[in-house]
C-alpha cells in the first residue's frame, strides 16, 4: 500500500477518535453540571423547608401561650379560634395578628376594649419569644427529624454535617443535634465548624423577623461522590470503551507498519533469493556449455574440473534451498529434534575449523575461549552446530575489514552458555529489535557485498527456543555485536 495514503487513513482515523472522545468529555461534563444544579435546588429546597417547619412550630407555641394566658372577652376568644383556624390553613401566623384586621366573617377587626385586649396580649407573648436567644428558639429534636425526613425525601444518603448561626454571638451556637458553648472570645470558630462557615448551603431563619437572628447551615463532605453518582457507570464505561478503542487503534496501527515492513523484507528476500540462485544457475550453464565444447571433451582434466564446479553450485543451491525449508518447518512446528548428549566444545571446535580458512584469507583472527568445565547438554547435534556456523558466519560477513572474532564459554545455573563476538559493523538499538524477524536483514550503509537472506539469525532463534533455551545480544555501532547462547544441561 502507498505509504500516503497510510498515513493519510490513520491521520483521519486519528481525528475521528478525537473528535469522539472530546465529544464523550463534553456530554459527560454537561451531565455532571446538571447534576450539580440539582443538588444544589434540592439542598436548598431541604433546607427552606426545616426553616418554615421551625418557624411554623414557634408560631404554634405563641399560639398556644396566647390561648392559655389571655383574659378577654367571649368574642375575643372567638376570634382567637378563627385565628388558630386561619394559620392551620396554611397561612403564616405572624402575617394575620401583626396587621390592622383578621379576616373574620364581620370584616373589619371589632374595635372593642376586648379584642384590642388581645392583640396587646399576642403582642406580649410574641415579642418576649422573639427576644430569646437563638439557641433556645431552635428545638433540637425538631431541627434534626426534619432534616433527616427531607434528606430522605429527596434521595440523599450521605453523611452530612450542619449547624445554627446565631448573628448575636457570631458562632454556631448549635452542631449536629448538640448545644455549642459560645466563648466570650468575638469569631470564635466552634471545633469542626470550619466546614460549616465555608459551605454555601444557608438559608435565613425567622426571616419573617424584624432581623434575621441567624442562619441553618448544611455541609456535605462527600457532595463529589453525591454528584457523580447518577453519572459514575456513565463514567466508567465510557473510559473502559474508550481504552478498548483506544488500544484497537494503536494495535491496528502497528499490525499496518509491521505488515507493510514484513512486505518490504519479503521483497527484499525474493530479490535476494533470486540473486542467490542466479550466479549458481548461470556458473552451471557456462560450465555446461564448455563440457560439450569439442575442445573441452578431449580434454579430461577441464572435464573433471568443470563437473566439480557444477557440482560444487549444486551444493550451494540446495543448503539455500535446505535452509529456507527448514524455516518453514519450524513455522509449522514439524521439525523433530534428535535429541542427545551433545559436547558444545567439540561443535565448536569443528566450526572454528571450518572458518579459520576463510578468516584467515582476510588477514583475521578466530579465539576459542573455552572455559565451561561441563560443556555437555542434552539437544540435537545437526541444528546446534548449524547455530554455531550461523554466528560464525554472520560474524564473519558484518566484519568489513579484517574480522576478530572470539568464541567464549562458560557454566550458569541454567546450563552451558557459549558466546560469538566479533568488532564489525555493529547493531542499531532500532534494529536489535528485528534481527531475529524472518527476512530481515541489518542495513550495511554503503555496503552490498553482504549475501543472505535474511533467516540465519530468525533459524538460530528458532533452534534455541526448541531446545527451551535463550538468546541474548549485547551490541554498539562500529564496535562490534556479541550473541550470547543459554543451552540447558537437562533432558526437556
Amino acid at each position: 500500500m502507498n505509504p500516503l495514503r497510510i498515513r493519510l487513513i490513520i491521520g483521519m482515523m486519528t481525528a475521528a477518535l478525537i473528535g469522539i472522545i472530546c465529544m464523550q468529555i463534553y456530554w459527560i461534563g454537561w451531565n455532571i453540571r446538571l447534576n450539580e444544579e440539582q443538588f444544589d435546588k434540592d439542598v436548598y429546597t431541604i433546607l427552606n423547608r426545616v426553616a418554615d417547619k421551625i418557624e411554623y412550630y414557634e408560631d404554634m407555641a405563641t399560639l398556644e401561650v396566647l390561648k392559655a394566658t389571655a383574659k378577654s372577652s367571649v368574642e375575643a376568644n372567638r376570634n382567637l379560634r378563627r385565628a388558630a383556624q386561619y394559620i392551620e390553613s396554611g397561612e403564616a401566623f405572624r402575617r394575620v395578628l401583626r396587621t390592622d384586621s383578621l379576616p373574620f366573617e364581620g370584616g373589619d377587626w371589632s374595635k372593642s376594649f376586648e379584642d384590642h385586649m388581645t392583640l396587646w396580649e399576642y403582642m406580649k407573648v410574641s415579642q418576649l419569644v422573639d427576644a430569646k436567644p437563638l439557641a433556645e428558639r431552635v428545638p433540637l429534636e425538631l431541627l434534626d427529624r426534619s432534616l433527616r425526613e427531607e434528606l430522605r425525601s429527596r434521595g440523599i444518603d450521605a453523611p452530612y454535617q450542619y449547624g445554627v448561626y446565631s448573628k448575636a454571638h457570631r458562632s454556631f451556637v448549635i452542631m449536629n443535634g448538640h448545644y455549642v458553648v459560645v466563648e466570650n472570645t468575638p469569631h470564635l470558630i466552634a471545633k469542626g465548624a470550619t466546614s460549616l462557615y465555608t459551605s454555601p448551603y444557608r438559608v435565613a431563619l425567622y426571616a419573617k423577623d424584624v432581623e434575621s437572628p441567624g442562619y441553618l447551615a448544611i455541609y456535605f463532605p462527600d457532595r463529589t461522590r453525591l454528584v457523580l453518582g447518577s453519572v459514575w457507570k456513565s463514567l466508567i464505561l465510557s473510559i473502559i470503551f474508550t481504552g478498548i478503542i483506544l488500544f484497537c487503534f494503536g494495535y491496528t496501527v502497528r499490525i499496518i507498519y509491521r505488515q507493510k515492513k514484513l512486505s518490504e523484507m519479503k521483497t527484499d528476500f525474493i530479490n535476494n533469493m533470486t540473486h542467490e540462485f542466479k550466479t549458481p544457475i548461470a556458473t552451471i550453464s557456462l560450465a555446461t556449455d564448455s563440457i560439450v565444447s569439442p575442445s573441452v571433451l578431449q580434454d579430461p582434466e577441464r572435464i573433471k574440473r568443470f563437473a566439480e564446479i557444477i557440482r560444487q553450485e549444486n551444493r550451494r543451491m540446495n543448503n539455500q534451498v535446505e535452509r529456507v525449508l527448514q524455516i518453514a518447518q519450524l513455522d509449522r512446528n514439524k521439525i523433530q529434534l534428535r535429541l542427545a548428549e551433545v559436547n558444545l566444545h567439540q561443535l565448536i571446535r569443528q566450526a572454528a575449523d571450518n572458518f579459520s580458512l576463510q578468516i584467515e584469507k582476510r588477514n583475521g583472527t578466530l579465539r576459542l575461549d573455552l572455559q565451561a568445565t561441563d560443556p555437555v547438554v542434552h539437544g540435537d547435534a545437526t541444528h546446534l552446530a548449524n547455530v554455531i556456523h550461523n554466528l560464525l558466519d554472520n560474524a564473519n560477513k558484518y566484519s568489513p575489514e579484517q574480522p576478530h572474532i572470539s568464541i567464549h564459554t562458560h557454566n550458569t545455573s541454567r546450563g552451558v552458555a557459549f558466546t560469538i563476538e566479533d568488532k564489525g559493523i555493529g547493531i542499531s538499538k532500532e534494529a536489535r529489535k528485528y534481527i531475529f524477524d524472518k527476512f530481515y536483514r541489518v542495513h550495511t550503509g554503503n555496503l552490498h557485498d553482504v549475501k543472505g537472506f535474511g533467516l540465519g539469525l530468525s533459524y538460530v532463534k528458532a533452534i534455541v527456543d526448541a531446545h527451551k533455551g535463550s538468546v541474548e545480544v549485547r551490541s554498539e555501532v562500529g564496535k562490534g555485536s556479541a550473541f550470547t547462547v543459554i543451552l540447558p544441561k537437562e533432558p526437556f
